[in-house]
């Protein structure tokens, strides 16, 4: 039997626990990687909201292994796995003692496909040991992010987060009406299933997925996670939250200045003298309808400031979800090179940021920031062969009745094209798997001698991070952020 829906009163006492107030400040969950476990354990010690990103968590734990487990992190993560045999099972295909040799490459994780055992324990443990690092050692509150665009992945990820005790699982990229009832399915360890999307299909489609079938059953339930749901708009508010089976707990509303994935723009795509995407009045969500549906709500894009925060509550939010901030703190995962020329150029006022309408495989405008020697400059784009090897963003489509392919408009041309893709959709696209792998020193090293470059997002509210600049020049930890915004 399925378990009801948690009842907003009840879903806050169960994610905050023991009569804690809602957090005030959410730290976003950015990229892969760079919402790491270690700067969502210092936003969560301040009191507010610690996020990791959900993202690619099968691929991370796998390169970590094979560079050696730096500080033996992974490993004492997994000595807490519940089920030893498939920690034990990831340690001994990738955890390598000595690391790897220089110009070495990592070895392939295995795609995400419906049924795929390998690449379901692999998340599972991946998800489980992010989740448990942030949280050890301390009673405050962690959530974890996952994309709706990476939907092969989320049963099994959220498992595994929730094996951790997640406290909060945040989705956007998409419409996530699906994600309340497989938290409550998975707290009991109950088999799901999920739709999918699949591009021509001639019938329906839906992939499973039971955790006994992976760790054996007789596992203790599980806490269910706090669901919000991040959304632009105030229409999908009132569709999710119409039903008990996708009502989420909440929401994250979020406009078109945070970083990212954006929605498109509403209506026909324009596009300015820069070739970025026009947004007006229509994609700014309707806050009065959005709080008479009753459930708590946090604001995301261009809420950086402590003004930003006032404002928002008196709007009726509890708070705000803030990204840039926290990715150049300290702790964060993006790699120490690039958060040290964000920050000078921030400070020299030449840091920019753009909507790129082209740059996601998934078709969704992406904030790029132009930093060089990144991919952010075409030339150092134009020079990485095209290849897909990691998928993460790959589309089923339907190759015959029953039987599924997989294409990203981010592969080679020729492949693309083969799979029945339309050329038009391969032009400006960039490998993000890849490319954000890079933005954390995970990025792949080919056979050739090809290095991954990195692509890095952030949101286009430069004011938060320029203030808090001023103030710490020499730059600043996640618990200062979370000073600057509760003023």
């Amino acid at each position: 039997m399925t378990a009801p829906a948690l009842t907003t009163d009840a879903a806050t006492t169960a994610a905050a626990g023991a009569g804690r107030p809602l957090p005030t400040v959410i730290q976003g969950g950015m990229g892969i990687a760079v919402s790491s476990w270690q700067l969502a354990r210092a936003v969560s010690l301040t009191g507010q909201l610690g996020v990791v990103s959900g993202t690619a968590l099968d691929v991370v734990v796998a390169r970590r292994l094979q560079d050696g487990d730096p500080g033996g992190h992974i490993r004492r993560a997994l000595e807490h796995f519940p089920v030893p045999a498939l920690a034990d099972e990831v340690l001994a295909q990738y955890y390598r003692p000595e690391g790897r040799a220089d110009g070495q490459p990592y070895a392939p994780v295995p795609k995400l496909r419906p049924g795929s055992r390998r690449s379901a324990v692999l998340a599972i443990v991946g998800n489980f040991a992010e989740v448990w690092l942030a949280k050890e050692g301390h009673a405050g509150l962690i959530g974890i992010n996952f994309l709706e665009k990476v939907k092969l992945a989320t049963p099994a990820a959220a498992y595994g987060a929730m094996l951790a005790g997640v406290d909060f699982v945040l989705m956007g990229a998409g419409i996530p009406a699906e994600i309340p009832n497989l938290l409550n399915r998975l707290a009991a360890h109950e088999p799901v299933s999920l739709n999918l999307h699949v591009d021509g299909a001639t019938q329906p489609y839906a992939f499973e997925f039971n955790p006994a079938d992976i760790t054996g059953g007789g596992l203790a339930p599980l806490h269910r996670p706090f669901f919000l749901a991040i959304i632009s708009a105030d229409v999908l508010a009132s569709r999710l939250a119409r039903e008990d089976l996708t009502r989420p707990d909440g929401f994250v509303v979020e406009g078109p200045r945070a970083g990212g994935h954006n929605a498109p723009p509403r209506g026909r795509m324009v596009l300015d003298d820069g070739g970025q995407p026009v947004f007006g009045p229509r994609d700014q969500a309707n806050l009065e309808k959005i709080a008479a549906v009753g459930l708590p709500f946090w604001l995301a894009g261009g809420y950086s400031s402590p003004e930003h925060v006032a404002q928002a509550r008196e709007v009726g939010a509890v708070g705000v979800q803030v990204g840039s901030l926290f990715a150049l703190a300290a702790e964060s995962g993006l790699a120490e090179d690039l958060r040290r020329d964000a920050l000078a150029r921030l400070a020299d006022g030449t840091l920019e940021v753009r909507t790129d309408p082209l740059a996601s495989p998934t078709g969704f405008p992406f904030k790029v920031a132009t930093l060089p020697g990144t991919q952010s400059d075409e030339a150092v784009h134009q020079a990485r062969p095209r290849l897909c090897d990691i998928g993460h963003l790959s589309v089923p489509f339907e190759r015959a009745p029953g039987v599924l392919g997989y294409r990203c408009a981010s592969e080679p041309v020729h492949m693309y094209t083969k799979k029945g893709g339309d050329l038009a959709e391969t032009l400006g696209r960039k490998c993000l798997c890849n490319a954000l792998l890079a933005d954390v020193g995970l990025g792949q090293v080919r056979k050739d001698g090809y290095a991954e470059q990195p692509l890095v997002t952030m949101g286009q509210d430069l004011d938060g991070v320029a203030a808090l600049l001023a103030t710490h020049p020499d730059g600043w930890t996640a618990a200062d952020a979370v000073a600057h915004l509760m003023g």
